[in-house]
């Protein structure tokens, strides 16, 4: 599908730029795009939008290069969106900039009907922050949710991942053109999407990335989604412009509970300033849609292969080299093998209740909370908590047992 007047927004796009409220100004003002365009430089500059220098570069502009990025899409088989086109999403339209072309492989999917959530993060997640990204996308996605995120190594892609797990939707918004090689990676990954669900960009196939690009990307993100979560965010992350904007957009904010730790400084600083709410269990979202109807059946958590999660690219850490002497220690004489005994720690509430029940042998959580009598969301939280202190290990299938 390519809409009528693609040709003439994407002339737009190259001339004044992919990320620039005049698009939309221009739209307003102009139902009919092909018309302004045609009409030449006077009602260009009646229009009270374009500057000098815009007019100087539309003048130059060759409409050719516009059919030639539409005769490219023919070739890969994307479909163009354009601003005015009645299937363009209504919740990127009404931002402050929204992109007056969107290249899509794939199928777009009904954001006005269904939930979406994005899910955003650091690119050298933990495997705490994987995990936590796959197992929450791969439930929402089991409720019917679209998942929204950026393709990147780390947390997006344990999220696209976790929703292609659950065969559900999900949504990549790349910083590049849709076919362009950037984290090959992911490249597979991106095929999956495009089954179910789409691959998009505001930028031409073939686009190189270019630094600037993934800041635009991220408000097509938040835009897209009814809600953000936040997972291992530090203090200077990328990911917080993303919830950033979702805030000025008015979409819910959700930041993944994490330990005291770099990975999480800026998450957990949303949440110690009530901007965003703390999230242990993917119920903590569901919940906070008045609007959604939620059976609670088993959504099939224990089917989740962990070598999946195992498998999900991130990227390296970049550690500076220090030289220092290093002292041979002295010889030790071997440690005694630990006795499978509870440490004497100070726990209060459902923490305690389920320190104190647990074992090293594994249980369910079912078990768990069926044993204590407490809701499966409250249990979630409390071994949550306990896993963050060190002091439980979750096993496959969600089963927890005291770590030794």
């Amino acid at each position: 599908m390519v809409s009528k007047n693609a040709t003439y927004w994407i002339t737009l796009s190259l001339a004044l730029g992919y990320n620039t409220p005049k698009i939309k100004q221009l739209h307003k003002l102009y139902p009919d795009i092909s018309w302004f365009l045609r009409a030449g430089e006077d009602e260009w500059r009646r229009s009270g939008v374009l500057t000098n220098t815009d007019i100087d570069k539309l003048l130059k502009a060759n409409p050719a290069d516009s059919e030639r990025i539409l005769e490219r899409c023919r070739e890969l088989g994307y479909s163009v969106l354009a601003l005015d086109d009645e299937a363009y999403p209504e919740s990127l339209y009404h931002i402050y900039a929204p992109p007056a072309v969107l290249y899509v492989s794939g199928a777009l999917p009904d954001f006005n009907s269904r939930l979406s959530i994005g899910i955003v993060g650091t690119r050298t997640a933990s495997r705490y922050g994987t995990e936590n990204s796959y197992k929450t996308a791969y439930s929402l996605a089991k409720y019917g949710t679209i998942i929204v995120s950026g393709g990147a190594l780390g947390v997006d892609c344990a999220s696209h991942r976790g929703a292609l797990a659950a065969d559900g939707v999900t949504v990549c918004v790349r910083g590049c053109g849709i076919n362009h090689s950037y984290l090959h990676e992911n490249r597979d990954m991106r095929r999956a999407i495009t089954r179910k669900g789409a691959v998009i960009s505001e930028y031409p196939p073939d686009e190189s990335p270019r630094r600037h690009y993934f800041p635009a990307r991220n408000r097509m993100i938040a835009a897209l989604s009814d809600g953000v979560l936040l997972i291992e965010a530090g203090e200077k992350s990328g990911s917080l412009i993303t919830a950033n904007l979702a805030m000025d957009m008015g979409k819910e904010l959700f930041a993944l509970l994490g330990n005291n730790n770099y990975h999480n400084t800026g998450s957990n600083r949303l949440i110690k300033d009530g901007v965003a709410v703390p999230v242990t269990d993917f119920m903590d979202i569901l919940v906070a849609f008045d609007r959604l109807e939620v059976s609670f059946e088993n959504n099939g958590l224990d089917s989740i292969s962990l070598a999946d999660i195992e498998a999900i690219p991130v990227k390296a850490e970049q550690k500076t080299a220090v030289k220092r002497t290093v002292k041979k220690p002295a010889p030790q004489k071997p440690a005694a093998a630990p006795k499978a005994m509870k440490k004497e720690i100070n726990l209060t509430g459902d923490e305690k209740a389920v320190y104190d029940y647990l074992t090293a042998e594994p249980v369910h959580i079912d078990t768990i909370a069926g044993a204590l009598s407490l809701p499966v969301s409250r249990a979630l939280s409390a071994l949550t908590l306990l896993e963050i202190k060190g002091l439980v290990v979750q096993k496959q299938g969600r089963n927890f047992g005291l770590k030794q």
